[in-house]
């Protein structure tokens, strides 16, 4: 089967847009996952696989506690990377760029999207910091759970909300036999956008 060469021609969010699709109908599962690298002030890196909440030409949105290690490390370092990996397709896109708070409305609408359970474990749990027993996350979360019964209005923590990367670089890459691949990459300018082929 030939495989169709990246347009360079295509605006990049419509492109990111068209490989998503193509991930949802062909991942088994998540196809919105997405590595995340951060790094510390002095550039000590660190990723984690999280999910993709939202795309259009402002950005990427990602959602997590802001006492996580990842909010910590954008607060001294606002800058990130993204990676998908779709195996299924053989294909990837890369994306880098500053990072921004999302608004405080974007956070509610979202964690008001999420279920009951997800929502009460946002409020249960002290995100990456030590955890002596799982028992006792158990037991904050019924906590909660007894605190909210079903039906009831569930409030956004003030320690959980999002983030938008910007990006200033987006490069597709598609697999293509013989390790002949094909890569192209987009880089913000003052003007729009600037795009050329990789080599593989």
């Amino acid at each position: 089967m030939t495989v169709k060469l990246i347009d360079l021609d295509a605006d990049p969010y419509t492109l990111f847009a068209e490989w998503m699709r193509a991930a949802e109908a062909a991942e088994p599962n998540d196809p919105n996952a997405m590595a995340l690298a951060t790094a510390t002030r002095d550039g000590r890196p660190s990723v984690r696989m999280i999910l993709l909440k939202g795309a259009d030409p402002r950005g990427f949105v990602f959602y997590t506690n802001l006492e996580s290690r990842k909010a910590g490390e954008l607060a001294e370092n606002p800058h990130a990377a993204l990676l998908f990996h779709w195996k299924s397709l053989m294909r990837q896109i890369r994306i880098e760029g500053p990072v921004e708070p999302v608004t405080d409305a974007e956070a509610d609408a979202y964690f008001a999207s999420r279920s009951r359970l997800s929502r009460l474990g946002a409020i249960a749990s002290d995100q990456s910091r030590p955890l002596p027993d799982r028992a006792l996350f158990e037991r904050r979360l019924a906590l909660e759970e007894a605190r909210y019964p079903e039906g009831a209005p569930i409030p956004r923590p003030a320690d959980w909300s999002g983030f938008r990367l910007a990006p200033e670089r987006i490069e597709f890459w598609q697999n293509r036999a013989h390790r002949l691949h094909d890569r192209a990459i987009w880089l913000r300018t003052d003007t729009g956008w600037e795009t050329t082929r990789l080599y593989p």
